[in-house]
């Protein structure tokens, strides 16, 4: 990588280098354990300039995102958080009956569902053929489509202008942010509100978190970062939320430039209320204390990511001289890169059980770990289950409490090891 996606300078500089691994929702079938298998670059820089956070665009959106293997109905906390965003968003833009809400990445309808619910006219837009498809078998509309700004003026001309733009988690998989930050202006109304949820660099950082960092994620948002991004499509930042998804993430909410007011200080809107500027405010303000915004804040993550690394490996290893079992929950696209960086093989980790039958009788990219049915578990009654999808710490402490019956504990591999009981 030479020039920032966002900027274009050149002034980048490394973060962590976590080697070369395949795709990280790339599960294998069983008659594809003998082929070849591609492995990409991991190494996430930043630019200097920006401070936009990045990896080379070796991946394209259509390789990963025609058939996915994520289903994001199979967690039920995600669930729960997509029905309350709703609930809120209705009250806060004020959408009646004649509103119309867009979702980019809309998945298979988790969120949809509760607009539709409402009798508020809705649309998503799902690039993944396959969770497209069961989103209009759930009655949600959906388009097939990657969103840029001819997909964004065909659905404004063809449905109006929508009142609402979700897009929750995909502002990241996109290398080209200008261009899908444009579609997302041609989207929205004139008066019209745009939300869009992304994991917060900032946590990413304290929080090692990085195992989130894969090939479908192009970059990593500060608040400083997005507010540019957004910008270079036209979007200001009014408003911003810290949410504790996906081991914390930001909620930031954009109004058309002509409505949002000049922006102060960089970002927040001289007309946007009050507590808003605050709340912008406060957040950068922790950026920048956190070193965000020099070198100095990104210098030390890679001694960090490899304390993660040796204190997992060394367990695992200690576990199988003793003679235990540890077996893993979850097949997440995080923790595949956990797994690669690792170089965790079934020696170590014989197998991991997913609640999405999709990915049943499957293997993980790069260590070829079989993926079997959650029931597998309460047959085998291992020692020790390693959760992969530790963001979701305590709805999986709640389901795995049976795990306790026979004495077996819990593995949380991030932010850094720990074992704990399952909930009795």
């Amino acid at each position: 990588m030479t020039r920032c996606r966002l900027c274009g300078s050149e002034a980048m500089a490394s973060v962590v280098d976590l080697g070369a691994t395949p795709p990280c929702e790339s599960f294998l079938a069983a008659d594809q354990l003998d082929q070849p298998e591609p492995a990409y670059p991991l190494h996430l820089r930043v630019c200097t300039d920006c401070w936009l956070t990045q990896i080379p665009p070796l991946i394209t959106p259509e390789e990963t995102f025609k058939e996915y293997a994520y289903f994001s109905s199979y967690s039920t906390s995600w669930v729960e958080h997509a029905r309350t965003f709703v609930a809120d968003a209705v009250q806060r833009v004020g959408l009646g009956p004649d509103a119309f809400v867009v979702e980019v990445a809309s998945n298979d309808g988790y969120l949809l569902r509760h607009v539709v619910d409402r009798g508020i006219r809705c649309l998503g837009i799902e690039p993944s053929v396959n969770v497209g498809a069961a989103a209009r078998d759930a009655g949600v509309p959906t388009l097939t489509e990657f969103l840029d700004p001819a997909t964004g003026s065909a659905v404004r001309a063809e449905h109006g202008p929508a009142d609402l733009v979700v897009a929750n988690n995909v502002y990241a998989h996109i290398p080209d942010v200008v261009g899908f930050t444009q579609g997302l202006r041609a989207l929205v109304a004139d008066d019209g509100w745009v939300s869009i949820e992304v994991q917060h660099l900032l946590t990413l950082i304290e929080e090692n978190q990085y195992d989130t960092i894969y090939h479908e994620h192009f970059q990593y948002y500060t608040v400083a970062s997005a507010a540019r991004a957004l910008a270079s499509g036209g979007l200001t930042l009014v408003d911003v939320e810290l949410l504790p998804t996906h081991g914390g993430s930001i909620r930031l909410w954009a109004r058309p430039a002509e409505v949002a007011g000049e922006p102060t200080n960089g970002v927040s809107p001289a007309r946007a209320e009050p507590r808003a500027r605050g709340r912008v405010a406060d957040v950068l303000d922790r950026e920048k204390a956190a070193g965000l915004q020099e070198l100095s804040g990104y210098t030390e993550f890679s001694a960090r990511v490899a304390t993660v690394r040796r204190d997992l490996l060394r367990f695992l290893i200690e576990a199988a001289e003793r003679g235990e079992t540890v077996v893993g929950y979850g097949a997440p696209g995080k923790g595949n890169t956990l797994l690669n960086h690792c170089g965790i093989r079934p020696d170590l980790l014989p197998y991991t059980v997913d609640r999405n039958p999709y990915k049943h009788g499957r293997f993980t990219p790069g260590t070829r770990i079989p993926i079997l049915s959650p029931e597998q578990i309460a047959a085998d009654k291992p020692d020790y289950v390693l959760v992969l999808p530790w963001n979701l710490r305590a709805e999986l402490v709640e389901q795995l409490s049976f795990v306790h019956d026979w004495g077996g504990r819990l593995v949380f591999p991030i932010p850094e090891l720990s074992i704990v009981e399952a909930k009795s």
